[in-house]
């Protein structure tokens, strides 16, 4: 079993920044596949960025890239979503999840998820 805890969101004005936080609570926690996704009032969960095992390969919705990077920090069971260049239409719950593969994209790929933190981008 995994436990992840989201931190991090808030409000933020168009073309600021924030950094959003995972803690892992498992022993296991470089054997799992990370990835960021999110929910907007009324849409479908969307995958955001997800990052390897060991970290050494990254991906991102076309919607993020370039503005968004996924990091994490195996020592401190930690995966990190540095968020830049928001935009309102970034707004939305977003969602820490553990996986064991690199490829999906779809949230049914992923086995464990935190309770989300929220992410408001004012215009």
């Amino acid at each position: 079993q995994v436990q992840l805890v989201e931190s991090g969101g808030g409000l933020v004005q168009a073309g600021g920044s924030l950094r959003l936080s995972c803690a892992a609570s498992t022993r296991t926690f470089s054997g799992y596949v990370m990835g960021w996704f999110r929910q907007a009032p009324g849409k479908e969960r969307e995958f955001v960025a997800a990052i390897s095992r060991n970290g050494d390969l990254t991906k991102y919705a076309d919607s993020v890239k370039e503005r968004f990077t996924i990091s994490r920090d195996n020592a401190k069971n930690q995966v990190y979503l540095q968020m830049n260049s928001l935009k309102p239409e970034d707004t939305a719950s977003y969602y820490c999840a553990a996986g064991l593969s690199y490829t999906t994209t779809k949230s049914a790929g992923y086995n464990y998820w935190g309770q989300g933190t929220q992410v408001t981008v004012s215009s």
